[in-house]
């Protein structure tokens, strides 16, 4: 593992200033190792915070202000909806969209997904580059080895850091993205002033998850497109979504919770993004605003013939 520094405080200078780093909860030296390298590879600056959510938390209490309206793709990350809907009370509102047509145009903040978790579409980009509102973009499930999406119009790019970008299911993480200082500034007074920086050995496991960040996803895109190929042809498979890239596939039968249970290879879990395979059933967390039969899987670095066989086995 990359080297961990784990002081939470540095001694000021001779002059009695502080220096670069003085208080673990404003930086610290792996964090900042860790923000250069994923800034470098966005084209960006990058932010580090505790987890996916409290980098999205970070982002909607830096810009949203009473009465912003947030217009969010639809089929996107479940938590998202839920986070913007337990900030309602302080004069936040979201509206749902399809991120495949142009956003609202009265909304202050357009929130996409690229893909969107678990309904696997794409956005639109070129009306979000003309939309006058602030558009972030979810790229946990793209990275930047298949989108830059700040190249693409995004003004902030957000990562739940915890799955592709660490690959290892051993850090809870989150980062931002952006090329704009002063919104980079506002998004690290909002990090620090309420607690919500990465912990050391977090950023240690994303410099280590980095490292391999490009091959691990063009193999881990390479299975996941073979197995989404055997999903179309099987009798026991009503819908298959796949992107074209990355590891997330959708898929719906007709009982997931006899298929989730089935698998031996695969595991049972939740999250997503990690060199081992995991597969769930949706409906239990989201209800409705997904089918009921839909099943999501993360392709990690098994045996492609392998992870079909655990597949096939279950479906059966």
């Amino acid at each position: 593992m990359a080297a961990v520094d784990r002081s939470t405080i540095w001694p000021y200078d001779a002059q009695g200033e502080p220096g670069d780093f003085f208080y673990a909860r404003d930086a610290h030296p792996t964090g900042a190792e860790a923000e250069a390298r994923l800034g470098e590879l966005e084209g960006g600056d990058a932010l580090l915070y505790a987890s996916g959510m409290g980098a999205e938390t970070a982002v909607l209490l830096a810009f949203a202000r009473p009465g912003t309206t947030i217009a969010l793709a639809q089929g996107a990350y479940f938590g998202t909806s839920v986070l913007i809907g337990l900030l309602e009370p302080w004069g936040l509102r979201y509206v749902e969209y399809d991120q495949t047509e142009a956003p609202p145009p009265d909304a202050e903040i357009v929130w996409v997904e690229s893909p969107a978790n678990p309904t696997l579409t794409t956005p639109n980009w070129e009306p979000l580059r003309a939309h006058p509102g602030l558009v972030v973009c979810d790229a946990t499930a793209s990275t930047p080895v298949y989108l830059r999406a700040l190249d693409e119009g995004a003004d902030v790019v957000v990562h739940s850091a915890t799955k592709f970008l660490t690959g290892s299911h051993d850090a809870l993480l989150g980062a931002t993205v952006t090329r704009d200082p002063e919104k980079t500034a506002r998004l690290r007074l909002f990090r620090t002033n309420t607690g919500i920086t990465a912990s050391a050995y977090s950023a240690a496991s994303l410099l280590d998850g980095l490292d391999s960040l490009d091959e691990r996803m063009r193999r881990i895109t390479e299975s996941a497109t073979e197995i989404a190929r055997r999903l179309e042809a099987h009798p026991a498979v009503a819908l298959v979504r796949y992107p074209g890239f990355s590891g997330l596939i959708s898929f719906d039968v007709a009982d997931p919770r006899a298929v989730e249970t089935a698998t031996r290879l695969i595991t049972n879990a939740t999250s997503l993004g990690g060199v081992k395979s995991t597969m769930e059933s949706r409906h239990r967390w989201e209800g409705d605003r997904i089918p009921a039969g839909l099943l999501r899987l993360s392709v990690g670095l098994e045996d492609v013939d392998e992870l079909w066989a655990d597949l096939a086995n279950a479906l059966g």
